[in-house]
C-alpha cells in the first residue's frame, strides 16, 4: 500500500473515535505485550544477525525495557488520561476550569539501528497508550529486526490502527512529505535538523532524541575501580553504538595511570584477553560505520586494544590515551568502541570549557567531592546523567529521557512518553445562572472597575 493510502486510512480511522475509548488502547496493549512474548526467539535470533547482541543483552537492553514500559501503562494510562480540575481564579465566577488529554492524532515514528527494537517499540507503547494511530519506519540497517517488528505489529494491528513501512531514504522522504500531527525521531543529528525542516512545513510538532559527544568525568576522589567497571560495562555495551554512551573520559592528571590500568582490567575481566572471540561480544552495525571507526584509531596513542576482525565488522575494546580536542577521534560522536582519554588539571576549566561545548545527550561524573558534583549538576546543561555510574538513568518509565539543545528536544517514558503524545486542553465551563458585569463595557462604573482590580490583583 501507498504510504499517502496507508495514511488517509489511519487518519479516517482515528476520525471514528475509536482510539479515544482507554478501554481499546488497554486491550491492544495487552496484545501487544503477548505477541512479543510469543516472538521472543525470532526477535533476539534478528538482533543477533543485526547487531552481534546475546540473549541476554537483547532482554536486558531491548525487549525487558519494553515489557516495563508496557506494564507501566497498563497500570497508570486510566489515570493519565482523566479529566483533571483545577483551580478557577475568582474572576470567572461562576466556573469550572479543567485540563481534558487528547492524543495528537496521526503519528509517525522513525526509529534508528542501534536499539531497533526496543527505540521502535517503546514509543509505539507510548503512542498507542495516549490514543493515537501510528506509523512505524524501522531503520533499513537493522532489516532483520525491522522484519520481526512488521510481523508483530501485524498480529496485533489492523493496518489503519499501527502499520510498518520499510525501506530506507526514498521512503524516509516520503513520509516526511506527509502531513503528520506528530513525528517521533530517534536518530543522528543530520537527520534529526531534516525532520525539523520537513515538519516546520506543516507545523507539526516533534521529540527528536538525536547524541552527541556525552562526557564522562572522573575526578580523584572517584572509586577508580569502581568506576572504571562501570564505565567499561557502559562504554563497550552494544559495541559503544548507545546514544547515551560516556563518548569520551575528563580525567584528573593525578590518577589517569592507575585509572586507565584499572580499565584495562575491567576490559579483560568483562570481555576476556581476546573480546573477538567473545560469543557474547557484539559488532558494528555495517562496513560503512566500521571503516569509520578504523579511521579514528590514532596507533600513536594507542594505549589498549586497537585489533578488529574486518570479516566480522568487529572492534575490541580500544583505549587511546594523551587525546587532545586537535585528535579527528573528537570532532565527531564515536558512536562505537573507542575511548579517548582526555586529561585536566583544574576542574574550574573543565566546567567552564563543557559550557561552551554543545549540549550532550547525557553526562556522567565519578567523584566523592560533593561540590565538583554539584556544580556539575547546576551549572551544565545536558539531556540526563548519572552520578558514580552511567547510562542506568534511562532505564526507568519514572523518569522523563531527552535531549536539550543540540542533543535533542522532548522527552519520554512513562508519564513523559504519554503526556510527549498527548495535547493538554484547558478548557473553563462558564456557567449560565450568573453572569459578572464588569468584564463588559461601557468601562465607566467606578465600582465594577473597583471588583476587577480586586479580582485580578
Amino acid at each position: 500500500m501507498e504510504i499517502k493510502e496507508l495514511l488517509a486510512k489511519q487518519r479516517a480511522f482515528f476520525k471514528s473515535g475509536a482510539t479515544l475509548d482507554v478501554d481499546y488502547r488497554i486491550s491492544h496493549l495487552r496484545k501487544l505485550y503477548k505477541a512479543i512474548q510469543d516472538n521472543e526467539k525470532e526477535i533476539y535470533e534478528a538482533l543477533y544477525k543485526d547487531l552481534g547482541k546475546s540473549e541476554t543483552e537483547g532482554f536486558m537492553c531491548e525487549v525487558g525495557m519494553v515489557y516495563t514500559e508496557i506494564s507501566y501503562m497498563l497500570k497508570h494510562v486510566r489515570r493519565f488520561s482523566k479529566r483533571k480540575s483545577v483551580y478557577t481564579p475568582l474572576a470567572q465566577f461562576a466556573s469550572n476550569s479543567f485540563i481534558e488529554t487528547v492524543p495528537y492524532g496521526n503519528t509517525l515514528i522513525m526509529s534508528p539501528w542501534n536499539y531497533p527494537f526496543m527505540l521502535t517499540m517503546e514509543p509505539l507503547v507510548d503512542a498507542i497508550a495516549a490514543g493515537n494511530t501510528a506509523i512505524l519506519k524501522p531503520s533499513a540497517y537493522s532489516g532483520n529486526t525491522s522484519l520481526v517488528i512488521e510481523k508483530i505489529i501485524k498480529e496485533v494491528f489492523s493496518e489503519e490502527y499501527v502499520a510498518v513501512v520499510r525501506g530506507g531514504r526514498e521512503e524516509n522522504k516520503e513520509l516526511l512529505d506527509q502531513k503528520f500531527d506528530f513525528i517521533f525521531f530517534t536518530g543522528g543529528q543530520n537527520v534529526g535538523k531534516e525532520v525539523l525542516r520537513k515538519s516546520a512545513d506543516n507545523l507539526t510538532p516533534v521529540v527528536l532524541e538525536l547524541g552527541g559527544k556525552s562526557p564522562c568525568i572522573v575526578d580523584r576522589s572517584a572509586d577508580l575501580k569502581l568506576s572504571a567497571k562501570r564505565i567499561v560495562f557502559g562504554k563497550f555495551l552494544n559495541c559503544d553504538q548507545t546514544c547515551v554512551a560516556p563518548d569520551y573520559i575528563l580525567c584528573d592528571k593525578e590518577v589517569v595511570s592507575e585509572f586507565t590500568k584499572e580499565l584495562i582490567k575491567e576490559i579483560k575481566k568483562q570481555f576476556g584477553d581476546s573480546p573477538l572471540n567473545n560469543k557474547d561480544y557484539g559488532k558494528i552495525i555495517n562496513s560503512k560505520h566500521f571503516n569509520r571507526l578504523i579511521g579514528l584509531i590514532n596507533k600513536d596513542k594507542l594505549t589498549y586494544g586497537g585489533n578488529f576482525n574486518i570479516e566480522t565488522n568487529q572492534i575490541e575494546p580500544t583505549i587511546l590515551s594523551d587525546i587532545t580536542e586537535d585528535d579527528l577521534i573528537m570532532k565527531e560522536e564515536i558512536f562505537g568502541p573507542l575511548l579517548p582519554i582526555m586529561t585536566y588539571e583544574d576542574f574550574d576549566t573543565v566546567v567552564a570549557e563543557l559550557k561552551d561545548k554543545p549540549k550532550p545527550l547525557a553526562l556522567y561524573i565519578f567523584s566523592k567531592d560533593k561540590k565538583h558534583i554539584n556544580r556539575v549538576m547546576k551549572e551544565l546543561s545536558y539531556g540526563g546523567g548519572c552520578i558514580n555510574d552511567v547510562i542506568i538513568h534511562l532505564a526507568t518509565s519514572e523518569m522523563g529521557f531527552g535531549g536539550v539543545g543540540e542533543s535533542g528536544m522532548g522527552t519520554y517514558h512513562g508519564k513523559f512518553g504519554f503526556e510527549a503524545f498527548s495535547h493538554k486542553k484547558s478548557i473553563v465551563d462558564k456557567k449560565c445562572w450568573l453572569d459578572l458585569p464588569m468584564r463588559y463595557q461601557p468601562y465607566t462604573n467606578g465600582l465594577y472597575k473597583k471588583l476587577l482590580r480586586i479580582f485580578l490583583s
